[in-house]
């Protein structure tokens, strides 16, 4: 098994989470600088943003950087469903002197019918491309390999780190329970295992012949050595870089982030319409009152959802925002991204003496 990091340049077995919200082109920057692979979302901007992030990422590196797109499905507008929801939430918009949105639109397209997106990303050739909630079809991931780019691809359960494997993908992330942001299902209908971080690497570390990252509630050194113990090449942090100045998580986020909620993160599909791991918060406390009510499908649901939190945020209201994390939020450092990755690197030496 080749080893994954050193073949694009990357010094640390560190890998930054490329989350939707709070990832930025000056903290991948400042992450990769430190030596350790720094990482952008575009999933949910369209191509011409894609390529402005991306460019500027580039004037602040000269080194390798991932750039993560969603994968998923794309959504199937049911206008009596979207119609429900809306109608759920109108209480709490009104609450907030304002008004659900009449109609609800699928906010982001699936790279996996993104065009343009696709053409951006062989324009640009970052060093790294990575898939989340499933892989694109086989001519996409084709264009990308030939275009020197190295594939991640999240994965679940081991039947999706096979899927990954089969597809040509250079490496797998094993997003464990624990987790914070979007679940990586390919199926959100199908059972879910909830294996955790750890279980989840070792046994795609065993059946498996790629490199395997290790993700979910990784937040200092001795996590990053257990979980190279365990056979991973690296580790994936993302909660671990919120608090970070270089993060755009917004004061409400970092004030629950830092708070004594970090404890008691919790799944939701409330925000989105796909379960995702938060920090409790005001959408999240809404699961009895919207019980009995399906969400429309991800990311038509997001379109009422960020609607809701720029309403009540208008009146000083602050907890209705996407303000993932992960278990591992308790642990989290406000500290800046370079000075986080010197830290985690001395952790991880560390941990590998004490041994």
């Amino acid at each position: 098994m080749s080893s994954i990091l050193p073949r694009i340049g990357v010094r640390l077995p560190i890998v930054q989470a490329p989350m939707a919200g709070t990832s930025t082109p000056a903290l991948a920057a400042a992450v990769t600088n430190a030596g350790a692979l720094g990482s952008i979302s575009v999933g949910a901007v369209e191509a011409a943003k894609a390529g402005e992030m991306v460019g500027a990422l580039k004037a602040l590196t000269d080194g390798p950087f991932n750039v993560n797109v969603f994968t998923h499905a794309p959504a199937k507008a049911d206008p009596g469903r979207e119609r429900a929801w809306t109608e759920a939430l109108r209480p709490i918009f009104a609450a907030y002197d304002a008004e659900p949105p009449t109609t609800l639109r699928e906010i982001y397209t699936s790279f996996n019918v993104d065009a343009a997106m696709l053409e951006t990303l062989l324009a640009a050739r970052p060093a790294v491309v990575s898939f989340h909630f499933g892989l694109p079809p086989a001519p996409i991931i084709h264009q990308l390999k030939a275009a020197g780019i190295v594939l991640l691809a999240s994965a679940t359960n081991l039947d999706e780190g096979r899927a990954v494997e089969r597809a040509g993908v250079d490496a797998v992330v094993a997003q464990g329970w624990e987790a914070g942001g979007h679940r990586g299902v390919f199926d959100p209908a199908a059972p879910d295992a909830q294996l955790g971080a750890f279980a989840l690497t070792r046994l795609l570390v065993r059946k498996l012949s790629i490199p395997v990252i290790a993700a979910g509630g990784i937040m200092n050194g001795a996590g990053i050595a257990a979980a190279l113990d365990l056979g991973a090449q690296a580790a994936q942090l993302g909660t671990a870089f919120i608090a970070s100045p270089e993060s755009s998580a917004d004061a409400y986020h970092r004030a629950a982030l830092l708070g004594p909620g970090a404890a008691a993160t919790e799944m939701t599909r409330l925000i989105s319409g796909r379960l995702a791991r938060s920090l409790p918060n005001r959408f999240t406390a809404l699961k009895d009152a919207l019980k009995g009510v399906a969400p429309p499908e991800y990311p038509i649901a997001y379109d009422a959802g960020k609607a809701l939190a720029a309403a009540a945020r208008a009146k000083g209201e602050g907890g209705f925002g996407a303000q993932w994390a992960g278990q591992g939020a308790p642990l989290a450092r406000a500290l800046p991204a370079a000075e986080l990755i010197a830290t985690l690197a001395a952790e991880l030496a560390a941990a590998r003496r004490a041994r």
